[in-house]
């Protein structure tokens, strides 16, 4: 039998839809979901090493292509790939200024394969066109759900000393390590340059030369060794356990004599050194003690670093080059927003920037030094300039052991009509946590956040301890704790929401993908009576499953995971991850659950999704499970975004009051599949069938 309380909610579910509506006229335009998740009109700007052309990605046919135009035509923009399903997101200029490089995999398995497209006539190369990778049985390796396993490619340096070549990893000879290969980008002819059968990565210099090897120690830290004599390696550096995550080779000077590095060894947060290779000798550049090195701008010949920036609650820039300073200080005053500049020219004279804001579209421009004047070229979805969005506020909020937590809330703009980041009156909320667990919210556009407040949700997103960007010390406090201390901070933020009359105690969802679906599961599981419903996009619910089906590539960092997370080769690490894994706690669930879950995820594999709506559907607790065929670890195409969220958007609805706009025609070109629970949402079943 249904819990009392989901069956509750559900009788009522459709009843409160009619009222839902009939107040929307009160809070302003709703904006579509389209508008939000769709394709953005025009992104990613670039300008060609030679600064005579320009490149971004916008839609053809609905899917993302590379538009490529003159410099002093933009309007003349052409699109010089042909991709028709996926749509591309990952791509960069070659130094013969001929060609556009990117990458794409199929239906999300996230298996690279590296391409090449000649800007004028538009001869598309599959440089990698590999699609199997043979076993010691010199057969072809298969999967469990029976397809093969395909090589993935990675881009391992582009230098502008080899205007035709580029240097990859490859791993169609061992599916765990990658070998770096000379790829010749306008005949694909391919030379090795290192077999490898042992390193995590390498890093490689302008000339393409093999510097240095990494490998992971038992304990989770990592060593870097230099080649030697005799074609071997010996040991250069050891990173321990504590810093591996905040410590790393970045790149080197014009000589190659300096190397810079992020480091956080004798220090809490990561900064920015040089080592000089010849005397050893060690100089800090760059730190704060609130925040790590987050990024940083180096001259593209001189190799040179101008500046270098922290993110604490928002980026800040230090400039380190003079040189560099009058830019800067003319870029800062052409508009508001977070200034990133997202390519420059080989000589340096012309670069593109993009400057980021929290209630307005991505705006960018063309900079040119030489005479210190931008020109507006677009913004990534013009449609969001003609509405009204909301405000992002950054909030620091102290967990119950005294760690910072730095969060970021929104509020619909109609219920903090003084921007003071506190509603009239308390609103229901989603607390949505995001994934990794190594990695961060920032502050800017978020479409999730507009979205949700504007439904009229205030909406709360929460660097809890393992996040990164905030210092060692703020990782390592999340060592064994996924479900522990973790998931405290994560309740702690949720209990200074009520405390602050920003949430409604009942009326408070979890939601997330990656890491951030986990968590709902362990919101669910762990603290039932916290949340009123939750969204679960790719989460593991088995820590031990999920660790056990890692890709293969990952098999090298494995001890990464083991010192983190917990062990699955040891009987105590097992009982620890059990402890920890929401699908052992099903029978808590007492409230309603959507999951949303790719078919191809090489990361969190379906079976985790699959394995907990079994074990719910066996205790005869409703749930709906979404599913994508055509997707990976996220839903990567519009159509599957739209989908899912057209479904997100009543779910919510119904068990937080807020409104929500129909499905429509947001199933249109999706893959979605419901094999569960959709006669738990109202008008699911119907647009399905229709």
């Amino acid at each position: 039998m249904y819990k009392k309380s989901v069956l509750l909610m559900l009788i009522l579910l459709t009843i409160s839809m009619t009222l839902i509506l009939v107040q929307c006229s009160k809070k302003g335009d709703m904006l579509s979901r389209e508008v939000l998740f769709g394709n953005p009109d025009k992104a990613s700007l670039k300008i060609s090493p030679n600064h005579q052309m320009i490149s971004y990605l916008a839609p053809v046919d609905d899917v993302l292509n590379v538009w490529v135009a003159p410099v002093d035509n933009p309007d003349a923009a052409v699109a010089v790939t042909n991709d028709t399903l996926r749509g591309i997101r990952i791509y960069f200029w070659a130094y013969n200024n001929e060609q556009i490089i990117y990458l794409q995999d199929l239906a999300g398995d996230e298996n690279w394969q590296v391409h090449a497209v000649n800007v004028q006539t538009k001869e598309d190369k599959n440089l990698t066109p590999f699609e199997e990778i043979l076993g010691p049985d010199n057969q072809p390796i298969t999967l469990p759900n029976g397809k093969k396993l395909r090589p993935m490619a990675q881009i391992q340096e582009v230098s502008y000393k080899f205007p035709n070549k580029i240097l990859i990893g490859l791993n169609n000879r061992n599916p765990q390590y990658h070998d770096i290969y000379q790829l010749n980008i306008l005949t694909g002819e391919m030379e090795l340059i290192q077999q490898n059968d042992r390193f995590i990565g390498f890093q490689t210099d302008d000339n393409y030369k093999v510097r240095y090897a990494l490998e992971m120690t038992p304990d989770g830290g990592s060593e870097i060794f230099v080649p030697d004599d005799d074609g071997g390696w010996k040991s250069f550096d050891v990173i321990p356990m504590e810093d591996v995550l905040t410590t790393a080779p970045i790149t080197f000077d014009k000589t190659g004599d300096v190397l810079y590095m992020i480091d956080s060894r004798d220090r809490n947060t990561a900064a920015l050194i040089s080592v000089n290779l010849k005397t050893g000798e060690k100089v800090l550049i760059f730190q704060d003690p609130r925040a790590d090195l987050s990024d940083i701008m180096i001259h593209p010949i001189e190799k040179t670093i101008e500046a270098a920036a922290c993110n604490y609650t928002r980026t800040e820039w230090k400039i380190l080059d003079e040189s560099i300073k009058p830019d800067l200080d003319y870029l800062k005053g052409v508009t508001d927003g977070d200034l990133n500049v997202t390519s420059r020219s080989l000589d340096d004279n012309v670069w593109t920037v993009a400057y980021v804001k929290d209630d307005g579209p991505v705006r960018y421009y063309l900079y040119d030094r030489t005479e210190q004047q931008v020109q507006f070229l677009f913004s990534n979805r013009k449609e969001l300039e003609k509405l009204k969005l909301s405000k992002m506020h950054p909030v620091v909020i102290g967990s119950r052991d005294g760690l910072e937590l730095v969060s970021y809330l929104t509020l619909p703009h109609w219920a903090d009509p003084d921007g003071d980041a506190r509603p009239e009156k308390a609103l229901p909320m989603v607390l949505f946590v995001h994934g990794g667990p190594w990695a961060r919210d920032a502050w800017g556009y978020n479409p999730y956040h507009q979205w949700l407040a504007n439904r009229g949700y205030a909406v709360l997103s929460v660097n809890y301890r393992g996040s990164t960007g905030f210092g060692k010390e703020f990782i390592n406090a999340s060592n064994l704790e996924w479900a522990g201390k973790m998931h405290d901070d994560l309740i702690d933020a949720v209990n200074w929401s009520t405390e602050q009359a920003i949430a409604q105690k009942d009326k408070i969802a979890i939601m997330g993908g990656s890491y951030g679906g986990y968590a709902t599961l362990v919101g669910l599981t762990f603290t039932p009576d916290v949340f009123a419903c939750g969204v679960d996009i790719v989460g593991p619910s088995n820590l031990r499953t999920f660790l056990e089906t890692i890709p293969p590539y990952w098999a090298p960092t494995i001890n990464l995971f083991t010192t983190r997370v917990g062990d699955h080769r040891t009987e105590e690490g097992v009982k620890l991850l059990e402890s920890r894994s929401p699908l052992n706690f099903v029978d808590k669930i007492s409230k309603p659950l959507l999951i949303g879950q790719g078919a191809n995820d090489p990361r969190v594999k379906q079976t985790e999704s699959d394995q907990i709506v079994k074990a719910m559907q066996e205790k005869n607790i409703p749930v709906t499970y979404v599913l994508f065929s055509d997707e990976g670890h996220g839903f990567a195409r519009p159509e599957n975004r739209l989908a899912f969220n057209a479904v997100t958007d009543i779910f919510l609805s119904g068990f937080l009051g807020g409104r929500y706009e129909p499905i429509g025609d947001d199933f249109e070109g999706s893959s979605i599949a419901v094999p569960v629970g959709a006669e738990n949402i109202p008008t699911l079943e119907k647009t399905l069938a229709d």
